[in-house]
């Protein structure tokens, strides 16, 4: 007989039809009933064994943790707490899990310990419903840029060009690491290397991508990026996703309404599709917050913050205005921010971002035309000579979300950045062509995947919304 999803049990009408079930064992009450999870929903479907009749070999292996295939009459529940049960007829052990050294036992374990045990953490409710939803944004996200005319474009992997002009990168090289060739400098010979040049995993995947919109019109990547930054704080990872749309003929206001529209659209796809998993994370949040100080609880309950997002209207701000509205604050005048803003120019902080957003407007912000000084080098020069056509998304709880900009897509503009940063032309003489064969203006912006899942679903730390997380000093599974 053809196995059915728990999901599928509890909602199609299939009462006193003989089923099969495979799953988890999440809990064992009286040698009599089983609570049975697959993975497909955050409910589990109850299955009531008459242990008079049931091999006692069998019975002695349902544990929690243990994997069953189980198989019995769906009826009307007798008890409270779900509608349908199975009254079993025969069970199947198709792994057990020791009591005394299986980890996941049915109590409360600290994110902590979980992250420890990486491997097992999807067995929670709570680790379940976060990839879920994961799961769903990501369809939500290929589903939007599909939607709406872009071609989903593969950018490497393994790149010779630092996007980002910050040199935190992962070096790639088959090169003996005690001994490698040397130059008459004392300089790596990376002539005598794979790829006969020095080579790195990926920052950004947008380098390339700007070459595909350049012929595709509208394209996307969604995809691994790397950072090889010593960063241990809650928001960081060395290695997450990155979903980057860049588009031929777009210039800073399209590429504005272009971000605003993507994340309200699949914000919206999992307030639709992700209910029952978003409520129970809303609780969750609200459980753990109950220890905290009023001053650092959520201001609103997780699914009203989605729906904000989702209907609200973004704030568009110059950094010039903002710059002028954090330094006459509350905060930045009695010296309560961490970074005091002084002058126009400083980069802004965390906490300067999440004031606009949660304090001063109450909606999300975009931010845009910042100092040049403090972005990279392909965003398009103002007339003004000082800022760039650059924009960034904040969001409560998060700060920034996004960042994208309006690229260079004047030679002779993108030579003379190049230059002041000493960024050599022969490294990047394929990105320059397009600047000399059919140029046009053209943007784009870089979600950070992750971020957004820490977002729609809650999660304090960065670490708990990606399957295994890569960060300093682990890299343990």
């Amino acid at each position: 007989m053809t196995s059915n999803s728990v999901k599928e049990l509890l909602s199609k009408n299939l009462i006193v039809q003989e089923v099969v079930v495979n799953g988890w064992v999440k809990s064992f009450r009286s040698n009599r009933f089983i609570a049975l999870n697959d993975g497909s929903t955050l409910a589990n479907i109850q299955c009531v064994v008459d242990f008079e009749k049931l091999d006692e070999h069998v019975l002695k292996q349902i544990h929690t943790g243990a994997a069953l295939k189980v198989s019995g009459t769906l009826v009307e529940s007798q008890g409270s707490g779900q509608s349908v049960e199975i009254q079993v007829k025969d069970i199947f052990v198709h792994g057990g899990a020791n009591p005394d050294t299986y980890p996941i036992q049915p109590k409360k374990h600290s994110l902590e310990f979980l992250r420890e045990k990486a491997h097992l953490r999807i067995r929670t409710n709570t680790f379940a419903a976060i990839m879920r939803v994961r799961s769903a944004l990501s369809f939500a996200i290929h589903q939007y840029f599909t939607e709406n005319g872009f071609y989903y474009f593969h950018s490497p992997i393994i790149t010779g060009s630092d996007a980002e002009g910050a040199g935190e990168m992962f070096r790639v090289t088959t090169l003996e690491g005690k001994n490698p060739p040397l130059n008459e400098d004392g300089s790596i010979n990376f002539k005598e290397d794979f790829f006969g040049k020095e080579t790195n995993l990926t920052v950004s995947g947008q380098l390339e991508a700007e070459a595909y919109a350049m012929a595709l019109g509208k394209v996307y990547t969604f995809g691994p990026t790397f950072r090889a930054e010593n960063s241990n704080t809650s928001r960081h990872l060395a290695e997450f996703w990155m979903v980057e749309p860049e588009v031929a003929f777009n210039d800073l206001d399209d590429n504005m309404d272009l971000a605003e529209d993507f994340i309200k659209k699949v914000v919206q796809y999992i307030l639709q599709h992700c209910g029952e998993d978003l409520q129970f994370l809303e609780k969750r949040l609200l459980d753990e917050e109950k220890s905290k100080p009023q001053a650092e609880r959520s201001a609103m309950p997780l699914i009203e913050k989605l729906k904000f997002v989702a209907e609200n209207t973004f704030q568009r701000v110059t950094y010039t205005e903002a710059i002028e509205i954090l330094r006459n604050s509350k905060p930045n005048k009695k010296k309560k921010f961490q970074y005091i803003i002084d002058e126009w120019g400083a980069d802004l902080q965390s906490e300067h971002e999440r004031y606009l957003v949660e304090k001063h407007f109450k909606c999300p912000v975009i931010l845009f035309d910042y100092p040049a000084k403090i972005k990279a080098f392909y965003m398009r020069l103002n007339e003004d000579g000082k800022t760039v056509r650059a924009m960034d998304i904040l969001f409560p709880g998060i700060g920034e979300i996004v960042g994208g900009s309006q690229r260079e897509e004047r030679l002779e503009v993108l030579k003379e950045k190049m230059a002041a940063l000493n960024i050599p032309e022969e490294e990047l003489w394929w990105y320059l062509d397009l600047r000399k064969f059919g140029s046009a203006v053209h943007s784009g912006f870089g979600l950070g995947f992750e971020r957004l899942v820490l977002f729609a679903t809650g999660m304090g730390n960065i670490r708990d919304v990606i399957p295994f997380p890569r960060t300093p000093q682990n890299a343990e599974f």
